[in-house]
Formats: C-alpha cells, sequence, structure tokens
C-alpha cells in the first residue's frame, strides 16, 4: 500500500479509543501521510431523558473522559494529534475536513439507528470526502464468519457458537508504527472536564468491585495482573458469578464497550496463556464470553431497530406496565427483594453491578413486576460504566423474553440470592447504603 504525500486524513474516533489494533487509524496511517485523530464529546448523550435521568450519567462519563485522556497521550507518541470536541460530529468534523484539507474520513462502523443518523448527516455535508469505515468491535469480523449475509444469523447463540469455534479465525493484532514529528499541530485545546459535561467531580465508594480507571494503558494494566501476575484466569468461570471484590471476574467489559481494548487482544493473550501458563476450562470461559459479546452485535445487525422494540426481535404481544413509582423504587433498591435490592443500590453508587446482579434484577423488573423492559435497558444505558448498546439491549431482550432465551426463564430471586450470597455479605455491604 502506497502512501499518498502531503495527504491528511482524519481519523474519527467512535467506540474504538486505542492506538493498538485499531483498524481504522492503521488504514490511515498506512495510506496518508498526515493523519489527525477527533472525538466529538456528542452533548446529546448527556442530555436528559423522559424518564428523569441523563442518557449518559456521571460515571460512565467519568471513565471516558481519563478514556481519552491516555488515548490523547498515545497518539502523541505517534506524532498524531487528537482534537476533543464538546460538539455533535455533523457540527465540527466538517469543519475540521476543511480547515486542514483532509481528503478522507476513517472510523469504526456503527449500525445502530442514532449512529447512523449521524453518519447520514456527515455524509450529506462532504460529497467529496472519502468515507472508510470498519467493522472494528469484532472478535470473529463479518468477513470471517460462517454466514454468507447477517439473515442466517441463528437465532440460537449455541449455534452460533458451534459454527464460529468450527470456522472462524480471529485475525491478527495490527501495530501502529509511529508518523512523521512533523505530523503534531502546533496547539490542542485541553480536554473537557466533568464539570464542562455537567457534572461535579466524585471519588467512587470504596466498597465498589470496579475500582478501575478508563484508558488503553490501564485496560493493559488490568489484563497483566488478571492474566500473568495473579493468573486468576485459570479460575475465571469458577468465580465469574461471584459478587464482592475486584477479581471475581475479569472486569474486561468497560475498555471493551469504549474500545480501549480489543476483542482481539484478549483473546490472543489468552491463546499465549494456554501455552505458557495452563489450558483449561476457565480459560476457555473467557473465549467463550467473547463470542457472547460477538453474538449480540450480530443479532443487533440481523434485527436492526428491533432490538428496541417492546416486542423485541420475536414480536412477542405480553402485557406491560409502565408505572413511575414502581420504577423509582426499582432504582432506588425499595424493592421486596432484598437481592435486587442490593444490586439496584451497587448501580446506583458506583456504575457497576455483577452479571448475576443484572440478570435477577432485570428478571425481577420484565417477569416479576412485568414492567416495560425498555425503562430498564435505558436506566442500565444510564448508569453502567460498561455500557454497550448491543450487549445491554440484547441481555434485556433475553431476561424480557422478546429475545434469543429458547426457554424464556425467569428467576427465582431468593433461590439466587441463597446460591450466589448465601451468607450474605453482598447484600450487607450495599443494604447499608440508601
Amino acid at each position: 500500500m502506497q502512501t499518498k504525500q502531503n495527504t491528511t486524513a482524519l481519523v474519527w474516533f467512535r467506540n474504538n479509543l486505542r492506538v493498538a489494533d485499531n483498524r481504522p487509524l492503521w488504514e490511515a496511517c498506512a495510506r496518508y501521510s498526515r493523519v489527525i485523530g477527533v472525538y466529538c464529546l456528542d452533548p446529546r448523550h448527556f442530555a436528559a431523558t423522559s424518564y428523569g435521568f441523563r442518557k449518559t450519567e456521571k460515571f460512565r462519563a467519568k471513565f471516558l473522559l481519563e478514556t481519552l485522556s491516555e488515548l490523547q497521550q498515545n497518539l502523541q507518541e505517534k506524532n498524531i494529534s487528537l482534537l476533543v470536541l464538546l460538539a455533535k460530529p455533523e457540527d465540527k468534523i466538517p469543519q475540521l475536513i476543511a480547515q486542514y484539507a483532509a481528503e478522507a474520513i476513517y472510523f469504526q462502523k456503527e449500525w445502530t439507528s442514532e449512529e447512523i443518523a449521524v453518519n447520514n448527516a456527515l455524509k450529506s455535508q462532504l460529497p467529496d470526502t472519502i468515507f472508510w469505515d470498519y467493522y472494528d468491535q469484532f472478535l470473529f469480523e463479518p468477513s470471517q464468519i460462517p454466514y454468507k449475509n447477517f439473515s442466517q444469523i441463528p437465532e440460537i447463540f449455541t449455534e452460533f457458537r458451534k459454527q464460529v469455534e468450527r470456522l472462524a479465525t480471529v485475525r491478527p493484532c495490527l501495530h501502529i508504527e509511529p508518523m512523521p514529528d512533523t505530523n503534531l499541530l502546533e496547539s490542542v485545546a485541553a480536554l473537557p472536564t466533568l464539570q464542562d459535561l455537567g457534572f461535579e467531580d466524585f471519588d467512587m465508594p470504596p466498597q465498589t468491585a470496579f475500582p478501575f480507571v478508563g484508558g488503553e494503558n490501564q485496560a493493559s494494566k488490568r489484563l497483566k495482573s488478571y492474566f500473568w501476575e495473579t493468573k486468576n484466569l485459570s479460575r475465571y468461570k469458577q468465580t465469574r458469578n461471584e459478587l464482592v471484590g475486584a477479581d471475581y471476574s475479569s472486569k474486561f467489559s468497560a475498555w471493551l464497550a469504549n474500545g480501549s481494548i480489543s476483542a482481539r487482544t484478549i483473546y490472543w493473550q489468552i491463546r499465549q496463556y494456554e501455552k505458557e501458563i495452563a489450558a483449561n476450562e476457565d480459560t476457555y470461559w473467557l473465549f467463550f464470553e467473547l463470542i457472547w459479546r460477538d453474538y449480540f452485535k450480530y443479532i443487533s445487525l440481523k434485527h436492526g431497530n428491533h432490538i428496541f422494540k417492546l416486542s423485541g426481535i420475536l414480536n412477542k404481544k405480553y402485557t406491560w406496565k409502565n408505572n413511575a413509582r414502581a420504577f423509582q423504587q426499582w432504582i432506588n433498591g425499595h424493592t421486596p427483594e432484598p437481592f435486587v435490592n442490593a444490586n439496584m443500590i451497587e448501580l446506583k453508587n458506583t456504575g457497576f453491578m455483577s452479571n448475576r446482579g443484572r440478570q435477577n434484577v432485570a428478571s425481577f423488573w420484565a417477569k416479576e413486576w412485568c414492567q416495560d423492559w425498555r425503562m430498564g435497558a435505558a436506566y442500565f444505558e444510564a448508569m453502567l460504566i460498561d455500557y454497550d448498546v448491543h450487549s445491554n439491549y440484547g441481555n434485556w431482550l433475553y431476561c424480557a423474553g422478546v429475545g434469543n432465551d429458547p426457554r424464556d426463564r425467569k428467576f427465582n430471586i431468593a433461590h439466587q440470592a441463597a446460591q450466589y450470597d448465601p451468607d450474605g455479605r453482598f447484600q450487607q455491604i450495599w443494604l447499608k447504603l440508601p
């Protein structure tokens, strides 16, 4: 691939906030002599919703700003400037294209409706600009899976998993070489702050199971710790349903969600670990969970906006309630179920909840109280540090009985609490808080 001399490309960062193994960034650096990065903190993402909370609340906002700070530093080491702007992409990116005479814009492909609307708004303003987008958030990319089109994606996860395990491959990770040092812009404005987004600064409570900081370097640090220093990967499946502490699960989900680490990076580290340390059911299970993450993305690609509809991808008609008082009780941990309450209080105070907790509180909201599951999904979107549109809505569909659960199961909350919090330790921690 021949680099175009004295030409500029813009890399528009979205949920791929890393330098390592970043396909759009790698392609831009390979083809253009000058590359400039941009990230837009879209005000719409921090606006109030009809439910009374913001679309993105303070926990993920802080994690995002920490991530952007590291991304800016890591790009600078590659002689690439990153502009972080508090603006809508369609308002600022056309100005940057004109200002820097950029020929092309590179970005990660997104396909849900809000992102498509932004794409279309940009393209309508930039008819002469070359748009390059890439599916770069998968373990198994669309070109590698054994399905000719997305309509063939199975509705049962196990069928999908068996096929991709047998026939698909994971591509190697990409490495970006430094650009010429003349690439850097003379001045780059300071990153927006939490206050600029309308939040007060805060400290995470000491009880949190997610005491981590955002950023690509922090993701690498966590991977090194969880795999190589503690060797916790060797007991991942045994501990992943626990509820207390930082190390009962990998906690990679937040960095995966904003793309500060790639699923491929984790996969190849698993393979290296299995060669050098041990290969067992626990090491396989983390790979298994990465396939689940892929699966929900493919379900989203297959069904489009149906993942946001009340009847879901199955078009099932249930009688759903929409009770604002019940919603506040659920959010604040004032239900008749102490286990549900403890998990909801943890989420309210930390922006994090275990996978086991998420399944139980979602089942309670949708199956016990028969409330509109989309309200719960919207609250998770606002609060979760590791919010990912595909996994969040895929899991809510699943728990509400309008998605990919062939058994349409309903959780026995008391039994779940006795099984996963037998001594009540988790509940004791969180039920003390308001």
